[in-house]
């Protein structure tokens, strides 16, 4: 009898990522167990890139052919797809024919998988990193088509069973412990005097420089605990790379903090050693190997190894991980493996880990909001960094110890290599084998004529599942878009009638403008570009009133990818909807350059509307009060 075909989709392995370190761990552990015919479907790289053949099991990498890249050079939101996997899952699949899917990456990774053909003829799972509230709309949208639907962190777990998915589970990344750990009182002393440490009170932060971590707060929070506790000479270690993310220089200035009580870890490139001292700036000489120019603050490119980084938590007296929001944050289990109490914000995946079982202390937050998504994010108190620190500074000890202990037992229960396999075989291991490969495509019926249900909700779930050939709940982000529409200006022989017309909508591969614009409006077009996602197009959705008001002698045509049709064809403001192709991209094509006069007098391509793309021109005709560049 075969072995299980178990297809792992993610990071390449022998990428320094979370997910990359993950993906290694757990398959070095599955394919010791010797029960699997593994196979590592790698994003980032083409199918046959070399890296590849050398892995002990089977990989391929999950880019498209150098064809299929040529045609959506430009365009970032096909480019990043594609990179993740996007445009070659199905032909993975169909090669491979493996009996299990698994997918980890961030949930926008997996648009759509969910509703390909093959998605449940096999046994197929996703393991996401969901790091805010409320939830992201695609996440809702793929519960009830995710039978195995994996999370990070337990906070996301309990958002979804409040919504009624009951089937979410949580399952934290993978953690080697034996990498990790608590180094004695005599290293841990030797390594502080070489670093001309003594009895100063070390608070930790590892942290890559993003501004979701929380390095104004910590700042502020330990010029607290000084001001408090001078006697404990306390020295704040921040292991990161300085010139990117928060500008801790000036941050240090403007606090009025002595450089010599923050430290921060040097690396150089060429001999590979560490120093720990006060930040000096860059590119520095090496006083180990006299490289020149060869120094620089530990980075993903150039940074310590895990036996190094393990001395560097050794040298800490507490371990302080203030943050915005995250996933999971592997660096505070990888202090906690090394007996540290660690000081963690309430929120996010930082429940799981300032708890008193986990051996670790909460930051309290006040709430704000992220522009733009509305997310809930958590800004730390200072005054409660300060109140944890103080109170680990007064702790005995041995109760320190007690608690360090504490916090490496909870994270190899739950964090270890061995315990996270051991729940991913007991899935695969359930899974059935997969012998026939005739997969039915998911099948439109616009003649379809529903039966007399009395609650809108069921009606319109029964549309999906019948007109479109989709699995919808009461919590879809389309679903809820038809309800509020039945509730304010359609009745449902309009919603059906639209149904029927998607479902009888031949998508097409390419389109040529002029056969879909009317022909007495020339002058008076404006294009809004959205191909994706329904969170996405809901929100541009909700502009479209202030444009029509901006430009009331104007159409509007509304370009999205046909599947978000029904959240937008309704709309009073939109003239037509048309179906997405890349044609779409090329601002200067829709609103004309030189000898090309183009198709419409304004053109808004939000999905791309960054400092790299130009999408701004709009013949010199836009009103600044329509944000949507």
């Amino acid at each position: 009898m075969r072995k299980k075909r178990i297809l792992i989709h993610t990071n390449f392995s022998r990428l320094f990522t979370g997910f990359g370190k993950n993906n290694k761990n757990i398959l070095r552990k599955l394919h010791e167990t010797g029960k699997y015919e593994l196979i590592e479907f790698a994003n980032g790289l083409p199918w046959d890139a070399p890296d590849c053949k050398f892995q002990p099991w089977q990989c391929y990498g999950s880019m498209p052919n150098q064809n299929v890249m040529a045609q959506i050079k430009g365009d970032g939101n096909k480019e990043r797809a594609a990179n993740y996997g996007a445009y070659g899952i199905d032909s993975a699949i169909e090669k491979l024919k493996p009996d299990v899917y698994l997918g980890i990456e961030d949930i926008w990774a997996f648009n759509g998988f969910w509703d390909r053909p093959w998605w449940n003829h096999i046994t197929s799972a996703i393991w996401t990193t969901l790091d805010s509230l409320p939830i992201l709309p695609d996440a809702v949208d793929a519960a009830p088509k995710v039978k195995n639907y994996l999370v990070w962190a337990s906070f996301a777990e309990k958002a979804l069973k409040e919504i009624g998915y009951d089937h979410v589970k949580t399952l934290p990344g993978t953690l080697d412990v034996n990498q990790f750990y608590n180094l004695g009182s005599k290293t841990k002393n030797d390594l502080r005097k070489k670093f001309n440490l003594k009895d100063e009170f070390v608070i930790g932060f590892v942290f890559r420089n993003q501004l979701r971590k929380s390095v104004p707060n910590l700042l502020d929070g330990f010029c607290e605990f000084k001001a408090k506790n001078p006697q404990a000479k306390p020295k704040l270690l921040l292991h990161t790379h300085w010139v990117e993310g928060w500008d801790i220089p000036r941050l240090l200035r403007e606090k009025n903090i002595d450089n010599s009580d923050i430290l921060t870890t040097y690396f150089c490139k060429n001999c590979r050693q560490y120093e720990i001292k006060p930040y000096q700036g860059q590119d520095l000489n090496c006083p180990h190997c006299k490289a020149q120019r060869s120094v620089s603050t530990a980075n993903i490119v150039h940074g310590v190894n895990e036996a190094q980084l393990n001395e560097i938590y050794n040298i800490m007296d507490v371990y302080c991980h203030p943050f915005t929001s995250g996933g999971q944050e592997i660096p505070i289990q990888e202090a906690k493996l090394t007996e540290l109490i660690t000081l963690v914000t309430n929120y996010s995946c930082g429940e799981d880990y300032c708890t008193d079982e986990s051996g670790g202390l909460p930051l309290d937050w006040s709430e704000y909001r992220e522009p733009g998504t509305q997310f809930i994010k958590a800004s730390t108190k200072a005054f409660s960094i300060c109140k944890q620190l103080d109170k680990v500074y007064n702790m005995k000890l041995e109760k320190r110890a007690e608690i360090g202990k504490k916090a490496r037992d909870f994270t190899i229960n739950h964090c270890s290599i061995e315990v996270v396999c051991k729940q991913l075989e007991e899935m695969f291991d359930n899974a059935p084998f997969v012998e026939d490969w005739n997969i039915q495509k998911r099948v439109k019926n616009p003649n379809y004529q529903p039966p007399n249900i009395a609650d809108n909700t069921e009606w319109l779930i029964d549309l999906y599942k019948n007109i479109l050939g989709e699995t919808v709940d009461c919590n879809h982000q389309g679903c809820l878009h038809w309800i509020d529409r039945l509730k304010s200006d359609l009745n449902r022989e309009q919603v059906l009638n639209h149904f029927k017309h998607t479902a009888a909508t031949i998508e097409p591969k390419t389109i040529d403008i002029a056969d879909v614009l009317d022909k007495d409006d020339e002058g008076k077009r404006i294009a809004v570009v959205m191909p994706q996602s329904a969170g996405d197009v809901l929100m541009v959705n909700a502009l479209l009133e202030n444009l029509q008001e901006l430009y009331p002698d104007h159409n509007i045509y509304f370009i999205t990818l046909p599947q978000f049709f029904e959240i937008v064809d309704e709309h009073p403001c939109v003239h037509k909807a048309l179906p997405y192709s890349p044609i779409f991209d090329n601002l200067l094509f829709l609103e004309g350059q030189g000898e090309h006069k183009g198709y419409f007098e304004l053109a808004f391509l939000p999905f791309v509307g960054t400092q790299r793309h130009f999408t701004y021109q709009h013949n010199g005709k836009d009103k600044s009060q329509l944000c949507l560049i």
